[in-house]
């Protein structure tokens, strides 16, 4: 099923405790400027849960989308 694309991870930051890792996640779900779509024109920001967005991006010719997720680290 699907077109070949897959999940990856591509950037992590610590950013203190819980509340200023989901403060972190926010701004750079409102904020991050991805490398695709070129010409960034607009974008949609939805909370999936209080530590999980996913951020439509729609630019000059195509849309992106990417996560943006706050997760403790364990070990």
């Amino acid at each position: 099923m699907g077109d070949g694309r897959e999940w990856t991870l591509s950037h992590t930051r610590a950013a203190g405790d819980r509340e200023a890792a989901r403060a972190e996640a926010l701004r750079l779900a409102r904020e991050y400027a991805p490398a695709y779509p070129w010409s960034l024109r607009s974008r949609k920001v939805l909370r999936v849960s209080e530590d999980s967005y996913v951020v439509i991006a729609n630019g000059l010719t195509s849309t992106f989308h990417f996560r943006v997720q706050v997760g403790e680290l364990l070990d």
